[in-house]
């Protein structure tokens, strides 16, 4: 590997960290519809719209803070070991009975996650009696959703408050068997679907991990609806009962020749000593390079004595020290007599006590959900680092597409592909071709953003001259955070359709101061091949 591309590859790599840091800066560029509810993207500090509970035992500091590498904002855990809690509350309730909600937050665990929640907790109105200054564990809350981890937990939660009906009491309903939490420090977002079918859709980062019915025993622990006859508590099992339906036959008798004490193994006569058996030698020996250690005190530690090692004249030989003979199972062996198992004539099967109705049994066509007042995050956790960002409630399923697609997709995207530069870059010297293929992956995706649909064909053209001749890298670079930037502030500057960029002027210029340092040899080659394809072949199999 040369040296003298090493710079070349950090300053790619620093170009590449500027485009993706602007494009972490997209979220002003987000849709809300009319059909949201809620979406808090913690652009402006949080203050007055969150309120923090003043709970003596919540002291964990909330920060408004950028995410690890970009522009973007979110609500930060500051510290280690702490309590958290911190409410907003809707202008508009959500109404669960009605129609589609989609519940979605992106969370990113920054410093990982050994232990503690990252969840949400969407609250009932504050007449069911709670406060936003107390806002606690104990606050009642209609859906408690997103990840937690500690110890053998390992889940996505999804949990929802019912009332009874019947009983009045409110009964937690979880999720059986949830997905598990990602284990990285990438931005992830959580998507719950409630369908007025009474369906429930887990999505995490966009793809479906479970899928559920709330009225059904099989997805939901506890049941939603009871089940209709319960076990009479008050039966009880009769004394002569009999429930054993094998028992030992009475009328059994010991054989006459059934030793019981003989052995299970008995000493082998026909065996022999194997020839070369060393009878003198010890299996093992002090170590003759031991010594006795210079503040060894007899008195105090005792009679010092060489540690021991494997005789080393034993191996070459069958065996050492005295010779015994193997063990060998005892053909006679029988053990303990038992008499043998016969059908019980008595036997009345396993004794179970009788159905009755189900006093607190009822029945529903859809859960009798209670509407989202506030959104609150209140956790316990022993990690810091972890940020809340993109907080959506609304009643189609597309505004969670858009968010997905926009504010998280580019910046996952853009974490993803950081980690991967790291990880090859620290790989050695086989790590700078893996970097500048990841370099080239992610322009591929930049050409890929809707707002450069029409640079598009241009910036794969220069792409993939670039990945002909890498010495190109750094102009292409350039070229891009061009158009990059030169679309972007025309967005938003109150320009309404992209800014067009002549072919010729900034990827041409920089290609060319670019292209001097390659070798005459690289640049013939270029020119062989345009000549032999005509126009630079278009890249299908990675973007179509």
């Amino acid at each position: 590997m040369s040296r003298a591309k090493l710079p070349q590859v950090s300053v790619g790599v620093a170009l590449l960290s500027v485009v993706l840091a602007v494009i972490s800066f997209a979220p002003q560029l987000r849709a809300t519809g009319d059909k949201t509810i809620l979406f808090e993207s913690f652009d402006e500090p949080f203050e007055g719209r969150w309120i923090v509970s003043e709970k003596d035992d919540y002291k964990g500091v909330w920060k408004h803070s950028k995410s690890e590498g970009h522009e973007d904002y979110g609500l930060l855990v500051s510290e280690k070991a702490k309590k958290y809690a911190i409410v907003r509350e809707l202008e508009n309730e959500a109404d669960l009975k009605e129609g589609t909600t989609i519940l979605q937050f992106e969370t990113r665990l920054q410093n990982g996650l050994e232990c503690g929640g990252a969840y949400l907790k969407y609250l009932r109105p504050q007449e069911a009696g709670w406060v936003a200054k107390e806002f606690d564990n104990e606050s009642p809350y209609s859906i408690m959703f997103g990840p937690d981890k500690c110890g053998g937990t390992n889940k996505v939660h999804f949990i929802f408050k019912h009332k009874n009906p019947k009983s009045g009491e409110y009964v937690e309903h979880h999720l059986k068997f949830p997905p598990s939490v990602p284990s990285d420090k990438l931005t992830h977002v959580y998507t719950a679907i409630l369908k007025p079918d009474n369906e429930l859709r887990i999505l995490v980062d966009g793809e479906e991990k479970k899928k559920a019915n709330f009225l059904s025993s099989e997805d939901f622990e506890p049941a939603l609806i009871p089940a209709k006859t319960i076990p009479d508590p008050d039966d009880k099992k009769p004394e002569d009962w009999d429930e054993r339906a094998k028992i030992p036959d009475s009328n059994a008798v010991k054989p006459d020749d059934w030793d019981e004490d003989a052995p299970m193994e008995i000493e082998d006569v026909d065996a022999v000593k194997p020839e070369g058996w060393l009878d003198d030698e010890p299996e093992d020996i002090d170590d003759p390079e031991a010594s006795k250690p210079e503040d060894w005190d007899d008195e105090e530690d005792g009679e010092w004595e060489a540690p021991k090692i494997d005789n080393p004249k034993c191996e070459s030989a069958p065996g050492c020290g005295e010779w015994k003979r193997p063990m060998k199972s005892n053909p006679a062996y029988k053990g303990k007599w038992h008499a043998p198992m016969i059908d019980n004539p008595s036997y009345k099967g396993i004794w179970k006590p009788r159905e009755i109705a189900n006093p607190d049994y009822f029945e529903l066509e859809k859960p009798d959900f209670e509407p989202i007042a506030a959104v609150g995050i209140e956790i316990w956790t022993m990690q810091d680092g972890i940020l809340f960002d993109n907080i959506l409630i609304a009643k189609d399923e597309k505004e969670a597409e858009l968010h997905r697609e926009g504010p998280w997709k580019p910046k996952f995207d853009a974490e993803k592909e950081k980690q991967k530069a790291e990880e090859a870059a620290a790989t050695g010297s086989d790590g700078l071709a893996g970097i500048q293929k990841k370099v080239f992956d992610t322009l591929y995706k930049i050409a890929d953003i809707p707002f450069l649909k029409d640079h598009k064909d241009k910036i794969i053209e220069l792409v993939e001259k670039a990945e002909k001749q890498p010495n190109l890298t750094i102009g292409v670079l350039v070229s891009i955070v061009v158009v990059f930037l030169t679309v972007f502030i025309k967005i938003i500057f109150g320009g309404k359709k992209p800014v067009k960029v002549e072919k010729k002027p900034a990827p041409a210029a920089a290609t060319e101061v670019s292209s001097k340092e390659g070798s005459s040899g690289e640049k013939e080659e270029e020119k062989d091949e345009s000549t032999s394809t005509g126009a630079p072949r278009r890249r299908t199999t990675r973007r179509e």
